[in-house]
């Protein structure tokens, strides 16, 4: 690998990588399928297993903490949402599962440990942002030049650090939004709550308005792939 940073690289190269992904292919689907469906079942599991840490087994007794693809798979936010982002040449990917039941009640400490349970999902995809990272870098110090599994191993980074950010937004029901709800005052967190049956809406005009992704897709990718850069600087430097 040369001397350019993995994030300059990675940031470079990623709209050529969009726009190979528009040709249809059975092999451009897969590059960015199996890293999205990873992405997602395992945010989603990481919630419900986290919850049953803490005390509520409401998403194991539905068979929600599992890494069976299945079980999570929502038909516009798998599916229809990060296609649309594609096929139009957005410079971030996001996309959602059908949320992991939890009961908050039943947590052990609800106040503090929903605040947990809420950041495993992010803290998830960071975690397989900086394993897609290290494959590219192994794939690429061995010498494997085979353009499949680079674009797949960014197409991972870059799911999972859109992913990451876009559930970090600070309005419910998105993560971010119950990580903020947990922090505020009672009565400041139940008007936040309140927004939680438009929340949804509310972010989605805002990604395909643009506004989220500037504000704060943006940058917080850019400190994340950051962190990523820093974290594997060490293996880089083997090859």
């Amino acid at each position: 690998m040369n001397r350019v940073s993995f994030l300059q690289s990675l940031l470079r190269s990623y709209g050529y990588h969009i726009a190979m992904i528009t040709d249809y292919s059975i092999q451009a689907v897969a590059i960015n399928a199996i890293p999205l469906i990873f992405a997602i079942t395992i945010h989603e599991a990481a919630h419900g297993y986290a919850a049953r840490k803490f005390g509520d087994n409401t998403a194991y007794m539905l068979g929600r903490v599992s890494l069976n693809p299945a079980k999570h798979i929502d038909p516009v936010g798998t599916i229809l949402i990060p296609l649309v982002l594609i096929l139009t040449g957005s410079p971030f990917l996001v996309g959602y599962a059908k949320p992991v039941p939890v009961n908050f009640g039943r947590l052990r400490n609800p106040r503090i440990d929903s605040i947990w349970v809420a950041l495993a999902g992010p803290g998830s995809n960071f975690i397989q942002a900086i394993l897609w990272a290290i494959f590219w870098v192994v794939v690429q110090g061995i010498g494997l030049q085979e353009p499949f599994f680079i674009s797949m191993a960014k197409a991972g980074i870059m799911w999972n650090v859109g992913l990451l950010v876009f559930n970090l937004f600070p309005l419910p029901p998105l993560d971010g939004g119950r990580i903020l709800g947990s922090l505020l005052p009672a009565r400041q967190s139940i008007a936040l709550g309140r927004l939680e049956p438009w929340g949804f809406f509310i972010v989605l005009g805002l990604v395909f308005t643009g506004i989220i992704g500037s504000l704060w897709m943006e940058p917080l990718s850019n400190f994340f792939l950051g962190i990523i850069n820093l974290l594997i600087t060490p293996l880089r430097m083997l090859f």
